[in-house]
């Protein structure tokens, strides 16, 4: 095997993939990126696994394409049946390590639990959930218990000065101007 050292849980986990079966007899594994873009998933460094309870940093080797999937190679893994042991463990980094972004672009996860309040003041929810739909992001909004619309779920299009008037990550607010009753 190799020499993984135990490591800390990352300060501010966030998932970033999932590694896949084995792929072929010498180590390399299918690998499942939930960046925008899927290569993206290697400009976030180190990587760490949770394997028996444990944290462990990985160190890749390598990795390519190989038809519409990435594969990688984990160094210290060397044969189908060490890779294997790594098949659905969720690749996780530091958010802290995550790079800053340009004004107007969040990451989905500092999204989450923002409560979602229309220009008029109407509580919509908090945000449960992103979908990317191609077009644009689309924010899961859970209603409230009591909604006076009765309604459980709202999706909202994350179309900035569109619908999405204001995002304030400090105060965990989001401003849409957005009917209550859709």
């Amino acid at each position: 095997m190799s020499k993984h050292q135990t490591v800390p849980f990352p300060e501010n986990p966030i998932v970033m993939g999932k590694l896949g079966a084995a792929f072929g007899i010498r180590g390399w594994l299918k690998v499942f990126s939930s960046t925008e873009d899927a290569e993206s998933i290697f400009d976030y460094q180190p990587w760490f696994i949770q394997r028996a309870g444990k944290w462990q940093q990985v160190e890749l080797e390598s990795w390519k394409r190989h038809s519409q999937e990435i594969i990688i190679k984990v160094k210290g893994f060397d044969d189908r049946d060490a890779a294997a042991l790594l098949t659905n463990c969720e690749v996780v980094v530091d958010a802290n390590s995550l790079p800053p972004l340009e004004e107007g672009d969040y990451y989905w996860k500092d999204l989450m639990g923002c409560k979602v309040v229309t220009s008029k003041g109407y509580e919509l929810g908090k945000v449960v959930d992103m979908m990317e739909t191609g077009s644009n992001d689309v924010l899961v909004v859970k209603a409230n218990l009591k909604d006076a619309f009765g309604v459980k779920e709202r999706l909202i299009p994350f179309l900035n000065e569109q619908v999405i008037k204001k995002v304030d990550l400090a105060t965990g607010f989001i401003e849409v101007d957005w009917d209550p009753g859709f």
